[in-house]
């Protein structure tokens, strides 16, 4: 009876592979990804205080998301690199749109309604490295001096038009995502030092005619948030005090105070990783941080792996960016930098930047799965 129920256990895991490399999803990637949004489920029905409705929203919005990332990972790569140019391009004309005719919405212009309202620049976090990566896959490598400038401006470009909205975070994530694929070209130490030095050198410019007032004062409250509680502060304040108040084990779900009674803002979105160290404790917050790790190592090893250029690019900078995503939510979650507004990855509340961040990752499965096609 047990060599039975084994050989069927090893048929019905054989049908599963089947089915997964048919459908051109990886089946590590896929594990990691569901296990994070299983998580996020339960962390934005506590913090959303139990609304069925939203948490509804919240599952059709992971829907349209992983029909997203299967569409992606039926795209064979090099159809997808000559592809690269014109994706780019219709997202600067969507922004340049944005510009002129977009919604405004707490102050910010940033979304366009056209029968569906997004947010243009989350194309732009998939544009930008889809572009990189066109321009330098078929260049030597490491590449030149003016190829990295060539890149840089392809970079900025959507960067600054970001930053006009305003919009610092996606902004930041952008240029992270565009910087992680030259850098994955294997540029010099040299060109290293030297963005580290003009970046310090283009600070006094940014702090004085780029950034607004509110920008400026978080940078401020991260060094003293007590400096005001009530105010830049308070968002700091309230979530140290949630995730410190969690222990080693945490209150248990839908017991936390700090979410369960309001007092830490944007709970559902930007601030939702306080939640979760609130209601699971350190083991739980440490638990989310793992799942993160084994998705970019998976992601990593994608990007090692690829047979071309464009796609090692392509793959390890979607990886990259996504360790980055985390880093910057963790990290201002926890005081450690500045309030950005960068959603924690495929556990925030939202939709556009879910449905992005899956579209990526059925990239990256593309690459990976194709890969063993061509392999074989």
């Amino acid at each position: 009876m047990s060599a039975l129920a084994g050989n069927s256990r090893t048929a019905d895991i054989s049908a599963l592979a089947r089915l997964l490399s048919g459908l051109h999803l990886d089946g590590l990637l896929l594990m990691g990804i569901a296990v994070t949004m299983s998580i996020g489920t339960l962390a934005v029905y506590s913090a959303v205080g139990q609304n069925d409705a939203l948490v509804m929203n919240q599952l059709t919005r992971m829907a349209a998301a992983l029909v997203a990332m299967l569409i992606m990972a039926q795209l064979d790569p090099a159809w997808l690199r000559r592809l690269s140019p014109w994706v780019y391009m219709a997202g600067l004309a969507l922004l340049g749109l944005v510009l002129v005719s977009g919604d405004v919405g707490g102050g910010a212009q940033r979304w366009l309604d056209l029968g569906v309202r997004f947010q243009p620049s989350e194309i732009m976090k998939l544009g930008v490295p889809l572009m990189v990566a066109w321009v330098l896959h078929d260049r030597p490598l490491p590449p030149s001096f003016l190829m990295i400038v060539t890149c840089l401006a392809l970079i900025m470009i959507p960067v600054a038009l970001i930053a006009l909205q305003p919009d610092l975070g996606t902004a930041i994530m952008i240029t992270a995502s565009g910087g992680a694929a030259i850098f994955l070209a294997g540029i010099g130490v040299r060109y290293l030092i030297g963005a580290g030095a003009s970046a310090l050198v283009a600070l006094p410019a940014l702090w004085y005619f780029v950034m607004h007032d509110y920008q400026k004062r978080r940078v401020l409250t991260l060094f003293d948030p007590d400096s005001d509680p009530l105010g830049a502060g308070y968002h700091i304040i309230q979530s140290k005090i949630a995730i410190g108040s969690g222990g080693l084990f945490g209150k248990g779900w839908l017991n936390g105070t700090q979410g369960q009674l309001e007092f830490l803002p944007e709970r559902s979105t930007d601030f939702i990783f306080a939640v979760i160290g609130e209601e699971f404790g350190l083991l739980g917050a440490l638990t989310v941080l793992l799942v993160y790790l084994a998705i970019v190592g998976r992601g990593l090893y994608i990007a090692a792996t690829a047979q071309e250029t464009f796609g090692r690019l392509l793959a390890g900078s979607i990886s990259l960016t996504f360790f980055f995503y985390v880093f910057v939510n963790t990290g201002m979650v926890t005081g450690l930098l500045p309030v950005v507004g960068v959603p924690l990855p495929l556990i925030s509340m939202g939709g556009t930047s879910m449905v992005t961040l899956l579209a990526g990752f059925g990239i990256l499965m593309s690459i990976q799965t194709h890969r063993k096609l061509l392999a074989r």
